[in-house]
């Protein structure tokens, strides 16, 4: 019979998704704030800075705020990205070795990996929602606007607890709908990501478990990375502005109508480039440093 599931549990699956999240989190959170302030900028509001490029916002977020400013958020980030690789590795990685019975060598396939994927999606991201909803609006307190206290958060505990006073459990799960298709971006990275090995390995005629160079696994990470982002990449503009206290929508269609109404197909592609010059680096290092820790 199925080895239960618990059995499959191995704690440096979770110390290395945390190592990697954070470790990254740390060194590329100024690219993250700037795609989500890219991302809400809808081009009617006149309260949000109008930055040109990547390199102009980031050099005036700089000279407005200091390093200081271009860290805004970053502790639920770090806190965020690092419980999130952390837990995902390790449901992943539990739920695949209970489907292949402990068997490393046996191949899965796309759809089961599809599958796996989307279950420790979905479990990470019911744990995480209310963490990524404070690093929103974090990333998103410019620091000109006079807001009123109620929405002024000094950091993520603060945060929290007035998104829960003030707009109850719903508040901390707000985008909650578009970051499910979040869990279809991230299905999609690794299946690609784990077909892309075993599909390598086959051709080199060697076990799929054959453990790759760091050039390998970097190559597959920014491939399976940027195919799985231009695939799902919408979804993260409409997650950022259902989360942003400045605007408010009735829900995710709502905001889907109104971006298509005004910005047309580019709206729905807005911080596309930090984006990318943001996850490519991140997904590498996590992959890296992941498949560092659980080399055998």
């Amino acid at each position: 019979g199925k080895l239960s599931l618990l059995s499959h549990v191995k704690y440096e699956h979770l110390v290395a998704g945390v190592t990697g999240g954070v470790t990254s989190t740390l060194l590329l959170h100024p690219l993250d704030l700037l795609k989500i302030r890219f991302a809400v900028n809808d081009g009617r509001s006149t309260l949000q800075p109008q930055y040109r490029g990547i390199t102009s916002a980031f050099l005036t977020i700089f000279k407005q705020e200091g390093l200081k400013g271009l860290y805004r958020g970053v502790t639920p980030n770090v806190w965020g990205s690092g419980s999130a690789w952390g837990l995902y590795f390790l449901f992943y990685n539990s739920i695949k070795t209970w489907m292949q019975n402990g068997n490393s060598t046996q191949p899965l396939g796309p759809s089961l990996h599809m599958l796996i994927a989307s279950e420790a999606g979905i479990l990470t991201l019911l744990i995480t929602n209310p963490i990524w909803v404070v690093k929103t609006r974090l990333c998103l307190q410019y620091s000109h606007e006079n807001i009123s206290p109620a929405h002024r958060y000094g950091g993520m505990m603060d945060g929290l607890s007035k998104i829960y006073q003030r707009e109850g459990v719903r508040g901390l799960y707000r985008g909650f709908v578009p970051g499910m298709f979040g869990v279809s971006h991230g299905a999609l990275q690794f299946m690609t990501y784990e077909e892309m090995k075993n599909r390598y390995n086959i051709y080199r005629k060697l076990p799929i478990d054959t453990k790759l160079s760091t050039t390998e696994y970097l190559t597959f990470a920014a491939v399976s990375k940027l195919i799985a982002a231009a695939a799902t990449y919408p979804y993260q503009v409409i997650r950022a502005r259902l989360q942003d206290h400045h605007h408010s929508y009735k829900g995710s269609w709502d905001c889907i109508k109104q971006t298509w109404r005004y910005e047309r197909m580019s709206g729905f592609y807005k911080g596309l480039m930090p984006y990318l010059v943001h996850v490519t680096p991140n997904i590498c290092l996590v992959m890296l440093i992941y498949e560092q820790f659980t080399k055998r």
